[in-house]
């Protein structure tokens, strides 16, 4: 920062003027090459409402963590994303994660006109991996440690600097989403976790507020009273959502019959759409390839169920660029054409039958990296005050959302180039 001063001190105000202008020249070149990417794909004139999506099978979700609360990042990946086309953006159950999500939408709306993506929060009604965060104290560290635990995790939530003979840093918490990496490379066991269940009447009163539109309630599926519970704590403000995802895990023959327990707590009372997340491998998308196979499993057995009870499914956990062509080769991925008329009141048998995929890990990774470059260089920063880190950004997340969404892979990758 010292060297770009002394620069532009040195300059007359007439070049420093000049510099101004080119540099605002070049952001609204790189402006409108974000409105031409959007436009090109066709994304304002083909996005359906959610609930549309879902039936053609073509349902894109940004997890952005249930435990992730870095409001900055969320902002830029919640812009970035409805720019992109996704359906739905989940968070977690925080009043100020909510609020920097829909800043993000809306700054994005400003940018090009786009129907709104659903905001649902996240909530357990028990212990859960989703739920948790790392937590050391840097002092029990030795000062020679090599540190793995700062190279393996995925959310650059943690940072240790030595200083004065000691380790200093731990944990960055708002960052955190309790993938749990760090536990086990730690050479030394100095990791833990905690985990935290969300307050049932700030879930409920965030519920309430008219820019949040789904819930998402994350349960083993092995026990239905702590379920229960909840779901009779949250009371009417069940009934200001647009949609109720249940995510559970594959728990072998019993998922079935855990699932219509599920359903028949909820059925009284259910007076919107419900959606299964099929949580694959947690928190593990960006770990590579195979990451996926179990969601793509969870999937392909559920599906051939005459047993499950109703709800869309949608896959989570593990999802990443190679979910599309594993759903394909299993017969899985059946999109529905534009032009073919579904009833969207109700599922019917005519519905896809997967409903659409859910990113969480990996989504963050392809976009984060351009996040995290354009901290290094500008630091803090609103991405679209800064166009070519925008413009980077959506070329990378139109192709994962494009998977699904089935866009023309060529017409963003030329204008990103270009």
């Amino acid at each position: 920062m010292a060297l770009s001063f002394s620069c532009s001190a040195s300059l007359t105000p007439q070049q420093q003027l000049q510099a101004q202008l080119k540099i605002s020249s070049r952001n609204d070149k790189c402006l409108q090459k974000v409105k031409d990417q959007v436009k090109t794909v066709g994304i304002p004139s083909i996005a359906t409402s959610p609930s549309v999506s879902l039936k053609r099978g073509n349902w894109v979700k940004l997890i952005c963590g249930a435990s992730f609360e870095d409001a900055v990042d969320i902002r830029n990946l919640s812009l970035v994303y409805t720019l992109a086309g996704v359906d739905c953006i989940d968070c977690a159950a925080d009043a100020s994660v909510v609020s920097a999500v829909n800043e993000g939408i809306e700054a994005a709306r400003e940018i090009v006109p786009l129907r709104r993506p659903w905001v649902m929060i996240s909530v357990n009604d028990d212990e859960d991996l989703h739920f948790r965060k790392a937590e050391f104290d840097p002092n029990d560290c030795p000062l020679d440690c090599s540190r793995p635990c700062e190279i393996v995790c995925p959310a650059n939530a943690i940072s240790l600097e030595g200083a004065a003979g000691i380790l200093q840093g731990g944990v960055i918490t708002e960052r955190c989403y309790g993938c749990g990496r760090c536990l086990p490379v730690c050479p030394y066991d100095k990791i833990r976790a905690t985990t935290y269940i969300r307050d049932v009447s700030a879930t409920a009163a965030l519920l309430r507020r008219d820019d949040v539109d789904a819930i998402e309630i994350h349960t083993s599926g092995r026990q239905t009273a702590p379920f229960k519970e909840l779901w009779t704590s949250l009371g009417d403000s069940m009934g200001y959502v647009k949609i109720i995802a249940i995510s559970l895990p594959y728990i072998g023959d019993s998922t079935i019959s855990a699932m219509n327990m599920l359903y028949s707590i909820m059925q009284p009372n259910l007076r919107c759409f419900n959606l299964w997340q099929l949580d694959g491998r947690p928190m593990s998308g960006d770990i590579g390839r195979g990451a996926t196979r179990e969601a793509i499993s969870f999937a392909v057995r559920l599906v051939s169920d005459k047993d499950r009870p109703r709800g869309f499914l949608q896959l989570a956990g593990g999802t990443n660029a190679h979910t599309v062509d594993g759903l394909k080769r299993e017969g899985l991925f059946q999109v529905a054409t534009a032009s073919e008329t579904i009833p969207v009141s109700s599922s019917s048998s005519r519905d896809a039958l997967i409903g659409g995929v859910a990113y969480g890990g990996y989504a963050r990774k392809i976009v984060g990296r351009i996040l995290s470059l354009m901290q290094s260089e500008i630091g803090f920063a609103l991405i679209e005050d800064h166009p070519e880190y925008l413009l980077m950004a959506l070329t990378e997340a139109l192709a994962l959302v494009g998977t699904v969404k089935c866009y023309d892979s060529n017409l963003y990758a030329s204008l990103g180039a270009s």
